[in-house]
């Protein structure tokens, strides 16, 4: 097999966009539309990938990374024009150049392998990507010839009244033999109304040469969407998620509600877990099997062991094990670790912390920086005062302490394995093993104080 590379374009400036953000970076279901598009071509082998940028180049470069070499086009003169700035990487190279939109989200790599193997097999020098499309107004068709090559390519404004009846029209994703390629580009002229250079100029050049130009027409329309404007946007949003959710729900995933469910391309779900309406599972998240979720939770970067249930409640980059019960309206902040079968009650936030199994916060309490043991209690309103204006300070917890309700831990402080905090106190002091700490005031009762304030007396 020869070698592979890849053109994306992603120089655009979208203004139809109407956005300060660079177009390709527009996110579909949270991951920017050009990282889909790399992501796809990634598992091709490819030998080399560019993507050609422009405006927000920077900002483009810091999202895709290594993942990519980069050329800067510097005035957008066209599509052909855009290709050329890839001249200095590839056109010495031999073999297949596959150039795509960096804003066409939608596109597998099981059709981009599809369109490379009816390139090889058919000996074109280009191959064009095609759909059926219901409605091709506006769009350029793909006019065969009767051993089913291309014969030309007619936009919409110059086909005739036949040709606007064909159906298959050009979806802007082409391979080429990547020599050919930069040989033919020097020859594409910008004498039309936008004084531009396109690159399906170069397939109509190499028509005329006598050389075969292929098409492969993909058997779902809604790959082929290019993203130019926030409805088209919300279009794409759509059909991914779709894609997504059927994907997780024919691996065994139970999803209530799909119109609203949301999930990340990169989450991975075990089967028999439930997915109730009103979820968001963002970034990186993986779930494990018989687990329960929603609705209205929202997870962002997190791992979640088996049979573990998370309702009405927020987790963000964090660890949390398996057996465990989270809300309803919890919120677990990064950096936190949850042993297997905690309980984190309804409004509990949790940062930057780590609970051992079997450990419960089950109501009203906050509790940050703090290393809490195996089978510990924290009563309702406990709260660690991590914070004393400058420093964050760590409260450590060690197994089988039971904090009673209303509690200040002053950090930083240990409260001994198996100690005791009385409600209400306030401790600023280690607590040793098997303790008992009280730090509050004795309780006093002043006999008929109320009746010397005269409130509410008559006169």
């Amino acid at each position: 097999m020869s070698k592979r590379y890849a053109v994306i374009l992603a120089a655009g400036q979208g203004t139809r966009m109407k956005s300060s953000l660079y177009k390709v970076l527009h996110p579909v279901c949270g991951k920017p539309m050009v990282q889909h598009v790399i992501d796809q071509l990634s598992s091709l082998e490819l030998a080399k990938l560019i993507t050609v940028v422009g405006h927000g180049a920077e900002k483009v470069k810091a999202h895709i990374g290594d993942k990519s070499s980069f050329v800067l086009q510097e005035k957008q003169l066209g599509t052909a024009h855009a290709v050329m700035q890839a001249e200095e990487l590839l056109a010495n190279e031999e073999g297949t150049t596959i150039v795509i939109c960096g804003d066409t989200p939608l596109i597998t790599s099981e059709t981009i392998e599809a369109l490379l193997n009816q390139h090889e097999q058919t000996g074109a020098k280009a191959t064009i990507l095609t759909a059926y499309a219901e409605d091709p107004t506006g769009y350029g068709r793909i006019i065969r010839n009767e051993e089913g090559l291309v014969e030309k390519i007619v936009e919409h404004k110059d086909a005739s009244e036949q040709e606007r009846a064909v159906k298959e029209i050009n979806t802007g994703t082409y391979c080429f033999d990547n020599q050919y390629l930069f040989e033919t580009l020097s020859k594409v002229s910008n004498d039309n109304v936008q004084g531009e250079y396109y690159l399906p100029d170069v397939v109509e050049i190499l028509k005329n040469q006598g050389e075969i130009v292929s098409a492969y027409q993909t058997s779902d329309f809604s790959e082929t969407l290019g993203v130019n404007d926030r409805y088209a946007l919300s279009q794409a949003e759509e059909t991914m998620k779709k894609r997504i959710n059927k994907q997780h729900m024919l691996n065994g995933v139970t999803i209530i509600d799909p119109s609203n469910t949301y999930i990340s391309p990169d989450t991975v779900i075990g089967r028999d877990t439930i997915i109730h309406p009103g979820t968001l599972l963002m970034g990186e998240v993986v779930i494990g099997e018989n687990c329960e979720v929603g609705p209205n939770t929202e997870i962002k970067d997190c791992k979640v062991g088996n049979e573990t249930s998370i309702r009405h409640s927020v987790a963000h980059d964090s660890e949390i094990g398996a057996k465990v019960t989270i809300g309803p309206f919890a919120h677990i902040r990064p950096q936190s670790a949850i042993g297997d079968e905690v309980r984190v009650g309804n409004f509990v936030e949790i940062k930057k912390s780590t609970f051992g199994k079997g450990s419960k916060a089950s109501h009203l309490s906050y509790i940050g920086d703090a290393e809490v043991g195996a089978d510990v209690n924290l009563g309702c309103g406990s709260i660690t005062v991590n914070y004393d204006g400058k420093n964050k300070y760590l409260t450590k917890i060690e197994d089988g302490v039971f904090v009673g309700c209303n509690s200040n831990l002053v950090a930083p402080v240990t409260i001994g394995e198996g100690a005791y905090v009385a409600a209400g106190s306030t401790v600023t002091e280690d607590v040793p093993s098997k303790a008992l700490s009280i730090a509050r005031a004795r309780q006093v009762n002043k006999e008929n104080y109320v009746e010397n304030l005269n409130i509410n007396k008559k006169s």
